[in-house]
């Protein structure tokens, strides 16, 4: 039924039943959807999402023991805070400074299905999912979703159209970080718990930085950060258990074989000894507990126990 109003006047309608369907139409919806994927577009920020995987969890105790990230899906976004992080900022506490930044990245939910949803498999699908990253490039920054908000706009229309996601400042603790990104995944390179292994005379060929080492007997994997060959020295991370002394270490991409002397499982080479103290409390510790006796309650790091 069309509606002309030639030559224009006012004119109010009195009965609106079968001229328009505005609200909750379709056509109306889509149109709202339409203004709100520009808007985004226009205002928004480029950033990644990055899916979690969950590798290990514990069913019972309803925790994610170890988990990766092996995409990084580029999406636009609506930071809803363009003052500056939300949350508490920077907190002295007496275990030194925390960082408290939060802030709310906002989805087109039609620019999410097709740029993420469509390209990735999520643990709960059709939505941002709490526990996943988000990479902000701008700032160099990586949140992790706390909180998926769906209500918010309440509904306009009849429908939502947005994701609203209430995130704070991530807080790496060993997760595998294989994305293709290399901004991100140096984070794992960096922060990641690395020890050195000491390797006995004989070996072959130099391991290559990045390539993945396996032990014979331990069946246990790493990944290279650095290796000196003249000391016989080799930095590794994202370990899934402890080596075999001795047993035979090679190189998946390089071939190269060693045989393991020795290494400690407590000293994290990739933070300095005034923020790692693990290995500094275990040597302490040696003159307040009796290491003959049996603990109920689990094992206890030892310098020189090295199959913990």
């Amino acid at each position: 039924m069309a509606f002309e109003n030639s030559p224009a006047q006012d004119y109010v309608f009195s009965n609106h039943t079968n001229l328009l369907k505005a609200n909750s139409s379709s056509q109306e919806q889509k149109f709202i959807e339409n203004l709100i994927v520009e808007s985004i577009e226009i205002y928004g920020q480029d950033i990644y999402y990055l899916p979690r995987t969950y590798v290990n969890r514990d069913t019972i105790l309803g925790e994610v023991e170890n988990s990766r990230f092996t995409q990084a899906l580029a999406v636009r976004a609506y930071v809803n805070n363009v003052e500056g992080w939300e949350g508490q900022g920077e907190l002295l506490s007496k275990f030194g400074v925390r960082i408290e930044d939060k802030t709310t990245f906002i989805f087109s939910r039609e620019k999410f299905t097709s740029a993420v949803d469509d390209n990735a498999t999520l643990n709960v699908e059709g939505r941002p999912n709490e526990g996943d990253l988000i990479w902000f490039p701008a700032t160099k920054h990586l949140f992790e979703i706390q909180f998926v908000e769906a209500e918010r706009p309440f509904y306009q229309l009849g429908k939502g159209y947005v994701w609203e996601c209430q995130c704070e400042l991530f807080e790496y603790s060993d997760e595998a970080l294989d994305t293709g990104v290399t901004e991100i995944d140096a984070i794992e390179t960096t922060f990641a718990n690395a020890i050195t292994i000491n390797f006995a005379l004989g070996g072959t060929s130099d391991f290559t930085v990045g390539e993945v080492v396996a032990g014979g007997t331990s069946n246990v994997t790493a990944e290279v950060k650095s290796w000196d060959s003249a000391n016989r020295q080799l930095q590794v991370y994202n370990r899934t258990g402890i080596f075999t002394i001795p047993e035979t270490v090679t190189g998946q991409t390089s071939g190269a074989a060693w045989t393991t002397a020795s290494y400690n499982t407590l000293n994290n080479v990739n933070t300095a000894d005034t923020i790692d103290q693990n290995f500094s409390f275990e040597t302490a510790d040696d003159d307040i507990i009796d290491f003959s006796e049996t603990n109920p309650f689990g094992a206890i790091g030892s310098t020189t126990d090295t199959t913990i």
